[in-house]
């Protein structure tokens, strides 16, 4: 049976001489723990657009329990000592309910050891490596809760659309081994693909040059060729690459869904490139179009992935804040793990035993750097 790992939470509670952080005055303050600067900059700050226009929105209409919310935002630096910081700071001294983020795996791991002493809820919009909402023994995480699908059915969901989309009998995996996400996805693809994996590399984050790799695949033969890793490599992999010769369709996780992609590889190169994604802007339901509205309205540009997630995150917040009738952060905790049926922009969410979310997946097609297609793909 698997357990809430809590026990921290009392003790510095009670060490502190304090209890649960609530709303004081006429606000209810929420925070934003975001990569804005560094290596993963792309991810956090188009998280933090997507809080911003929530926030506004919300707060536009009469903000919660006829109070406005109060955005505490922060800048991580994509650095994980700089993460718990942020958390530390956001939980014991601007007395925010919840916190919004960091963005990618490695990073919410070190907010949610934060989030386990405080007793402040995070949302992390897009950490999707399996064990950040639980530890390696399947202990739950009690103040932790996603509202992004995970590494294992993202893996499974592009293991799928290769071999049932694309007719894929063989592949080749180039995977970031530098991070929790990268060596996720290799894991769990090629767990799950049927057919053969004819050659897997790995590289770092630090790396730009990938002529040694690229080399080695071009002595194999493979029907698909997928690279579990952020943009800021995969861009380069996916343009050196196509520029050796290598044809093969390329997949990816929701890693490759940033600006910087096209800006990395160049449009010719995003030619039959795939990847999971959670949100398209292709998708017509009234919910989406209105957000892609309202984004358009107030960037001035097409919203991604990053962007919705973690616009849907504050308005799950505002929902756990409405039906935990409260603004402490011990009661917006239980609300949130309560979530079932959450009409967001990005599907309808449930959070599981596991603070997960339950939802599908789409793959996004790129045709010369442009979404074309969008397929909704689940997991049996």
């Amino acid at each position: 049976m698997k357990k809430l790992l809590a026990g921290a939470v009392t003790a510095a509670m009670v060490l502190a001489g304090c209890s649960s952080p609530s709303a004081n005055g006429d606000t209810i303050r929420v925070g934003a723990n975001f990569e804005l600067s560094g290596a993963v900059s792309s991810y956090g700050s188009a998280e933090l657009e997507g809080v911003k226009l929530a926030v506004k929105e919300i707060n536009a209409a009469g903000g919660v329990l006829g109070k406005q919310i109060e955005l505490v935002e922060m800048d991580n630096k994509s650095d994980q000592a700089e993460v718990t910081s942020v958390a530390t700071r956001l939980a014991t001294q601007e007395g925010v309910v919840a916190i919004v983020g960091p963005a990618t795996s490695g990073n919410a791991k070190a907010a949610i050891a934060v989030a386990n002493q405080t007793g402040v809820p995070i949302l992390t919009p897009s950490a999707t490596a399996d064990d950040v909402t639980s530890d390696a023994a399947g202990n739950v995480q009690q103040f932790a809760f996603r509202n992004c699908f995970q590494d294992s059915f993202q893996g499974q969901v592009m293991a799928k659309f290769a071999s049932e989309n694309l007719n894929a009998k063989t592949a080749a995996i180039i995977a970031d081994n530098s991070s929790d996400y990268g060596k996720g996805l290799a894991k769990e693809f090629a767990a799950a693909f049927p057919g053969t994996i004819v050659v897997e590399e790995s590289f770092s984050d630090a790396d730009k040059d990938f002529s040694a790799i690229i080399t080695k695949l071009k002595d194999q033969e493979f029907d698909v060729l997928f690279i579990p890793g952020y943009y800021g490599q995969a861009g380069l992999i996916i343009k050196q690459a196509r520029a050796a010769g290598i044809t093969a369709p390329i997949i990816g996780g929701d890693g490759f869904d940033s600006p910087e992609l096209v800006n990395l590889a160049g449009t010719d190169a995003l030619t039959d490139v795939y990847f999971s994604a959670h949100f398209s802007t292709l998708n017509e339901d009234t919910k989406v179009t209105d957000f892609i509205q309202a984004f358009e309205a107030e960037y001035n540009k097409k919203p991604n992935a990053f962007n919705a997630l973690a616009y849907d995150a504050v308005y799950m917040i505002k929902d756990a804040i409405e039906r935990a009738g409260s603004a402490d952060a011990a009661a917006v905790n239980d609300a949130l793990a309560q979530t079932s049926n959450f009409p967001a922009v990005t599907g309808v969410i449930s959070i599981d035993s596991n603070h997960n979310a339950v939802k599908s997946a789409t793959v996004i097609k790129l045709e010369n750097g442009q979404e074309v297609s969008a397929t909704t793909v689940d997991v049996d």
